[in-house]
């Protein structure tokens, strides 16, 4: 009875309302804003910054932790402005009102050359209850406009071989020709050219005999065809390896090949002990000599051959450029431009070469007794190079061993226990000598505890080694490294719920084992690599397998770096091809999310 009273009160209620009011003053229907009533944003240029306004109607909030700035031209940046202080709704830190956020243009252009789009990221609610889907706006922009210099200068940092193929792409020849002499000067700077000093110096100071002064002429010359050879065999091998998609310098990496070399360099360093001197026979050395007095020099075609080993052994971190070359010739077809431009590369890297040969002329003393310490001191260096080249087929330990004779072979040759009465620069010559016995004595030390870092010998007795050997990104589980398929790591992509890395190097690369030894460990690259799953793919083994992988991501060579995000999408934009520092890599890997 009680009920049916109620119903009828409610009902009289209702009927009335609609004779005086109507049905909305009972029912009071509540309105929320559409996005963009509730959210009103603006981005504007204001001299040297980008001006970012974010205005919300009343009872509308904006999550503090979702409002993010980002930038993309020809890579994509996240931006990290001041903020403006957050305030605390039920326990989030929230913005209510206008929001207004200052970020200089400088962080942009100083990363991404060229016109640019700047996206505005945010999450907010209605204080009612409603929460609105994610919004993104989005702002064209015009960049700076980089000058020659400039790009050349922004394009020498890069270490994505695809976007260098967009510059070979998108510009004149002249233009690419001139890029890439001033990547050779660049790579000059770099310790790519060092080993070659010796080995020219060497060749040098061998074809005068010690017989006379040479000649700044005859010192040019020598210095010229070595350098010339060196730039052809970039070129042939480039232009072979973009027309038919291989990995050449793998196949200079044979154990054999490398053994024979190694072995040509002890040779050639026990001559330049005075132990025995290298030469033809004399009726052949005659005939020879004839020929080569026409062309104003001595030994030309050793000091070809000596160039183009030079230039297949002892200078790979060229890497990237030479990559951008490959892919263009590999893309475009175009092998008269792509030959001509690591041509030109080369010619730039052996600049320093050819100085080198007009200060032997120009600089060097008279013959003497100085000259036994010359050919002693290149001598040490060829056999430097015999062991670099073994330590690609050679155990770690091993290779250990040889640097730790090598460097107290050198100390003791130097003299640092005999008792002389040493004076001016000889103390410094002595104590450099104890510094060379003692690393050494390291190196041996080290190699017998199990270590197998020329940088850490004694990681075995420091528990901060450890630490590092466990890190995700270097592990000694080699095995697990090698027999990836296409499909195999495609699965292992698809498993992960986080950004992916994928690292492939194999144990002939110098520059992969500076990434494993440098860039990996870092503490600031390991704090990153915790929010990626790492993998490392070992193509040591050349197999059919590992070229499928090489041509499935369009790459050439090791090291190279490629990256997927949380969907597994391939980031073909982020790949890195050489050696990368532990900084640079850092800001890399905090661009992918």
């Amino acid at each position: 009875m009680v009920n049916l009273v109620k119903k009828l009160l409610l009902l009289s209620v209702f009927f009335s309302s609609l004779m005086f009011g109507g049905f909305e003053s009972v029912v009071k229907k509540q309105k929320f804003l559409s996005p963009e009533e509730a959210f009103k944003v603006e981005a504007v240029q204001q001299d040297e910054s980008i001006v970012t306004t974010l205005s919300m109607a009343d009872e509308i909030h904006v999550y503090a932790d979702t409002l993010k700035f980002r930038a993309k031209g020809d890579q994509e940046i996240v931006l990290s402005p001041d903020m403006p202080k957050a305030e605390e709704l039920d326990g989030d830190m929230v913005y209510h009102g206008v929001v207004t956020v200052t970020l200089p243009i400088e962080k942009i252009t100083s990363r991404i050359s060229g016109d640019y789009t700047f996206s505005v990221e945010f999450q907010g609610c209605s204080d009612a209850g409603l929460c609105y889907s994610p919004i993104v706006k989005s702002y064209e922009f015009k960049g700076k406009e980089l000058g020659v210099w400039e790009k050349i200068a922004k394009l020498s940092k890069e270490g994505n071989a695809a976007k260098i193929v967009d510059v070979l792409v998108n510009e004149s020849s002249l233009f690419v020709l001139f890029l890439f002499f001033i990547f050779g000067l660049l790579l000059s700077l770099t310790p790519c050219i060092f080993p070659m000093i010796p080995i020219l110096s060497s060749i040098i100071v061998s074809q005068q005999g010690g017989r006379e002064k040479p000649s700044m002429a005859r010192a040019f010359f020598v210095s010229f065809i070595y350098v010339l050879a060196m730039a052809m065999t970039y070129t042939i091998v480039g232009l072979v390896a973009g027309l038919v998609g291989a990995d050449l310098q793998a196949a200079m990496q044979n154990p054999w090949v490398l053994t024979v070399f190694a072995g040509v360099f002890v040779a050639l360093a026990f001559s330049l002990f005075g132990y025995y001197e290298i030469g033809l026979p004399a009726s052949i050395q005659s005939k020879l000599s004839k020929a080569s007095d026409s062309a104003q020099g001595k030994g030309v075609l050793g000091t070809a051959v000596m160039g183009s080993l030079s230039a297949l052994i002892v200078g790979p971190c060229t890497a990237a450029p030479i990559s951008g070359a490959v892919l263009f010739i590999s893309h475009t077809g175009d092998a008269l431009l792509g030959g001509a431009a690591l041509f030109v590369m080369s010619m730039g890297m052996g600049m320093p070469l050819l100085l080198v040969g007009l200060g032997a002329g120009k600089f060097m003393p008279r013959p003497g007794g100085w000259m036994s310490r010359v050919s002693q001191s290149f001598g040490v260096m060829m056999l430097a190079l015999a062991i670099f080249m073994l330590s690609r087929i050679l155990p770690e330990g091993m290779t250990m061993i040889l640097w730790s004779l090598l460097f107290m072979g050198t100390a003791i040759y130097m003299g640092v226990f005999e008792n002389k009465e040493s004076e001016g620069a000889m103390k410094l010559f002595r104590v450099l000598a104890m510094v060379f016995l003692l690393y050494g004595a390291s190196l041996f030390i080290g190699a017998l505890s199990g270590a197998n870092s020329m940088l850490r010998p004694f990681e075995k007795f420091t528990s901060a080694a450890v630490a590092s050997v466990s890190s995700a990104a270097v592990t000694e589980d080699k095995a697990s490294y090698r027999g990836y398929s296409v499909a195999r790591l495609q699965a292992e992509v698809a498993a992960s719920d986080k950004p992916v890395v994928v690292d492939f190097g194999k144990d002939s690369c110098t520059a992969c084992k500076e990434l494993e030894e440098i860039t990996f460990p870092a503490p600031a690259v390991q704090k990153q690599l915790k929010r990626f799953t790492f993998i490392k793919v070992d193509l040591t083994a050349n197999t059919d397998d590992d070229k499928a992988l090489l041509k499935e991501y369009g790459l050439f060579g090791t090291p190279n770096i490629i990256f997927f995000d949380k969907d597994n999408n391939y980031l073909p934009e982020k790949s890195l091809t050489g050696f990368v520092p532990p900084e640079q890599f850092t800001a890399h890997l905090q661009g992918i999310e």
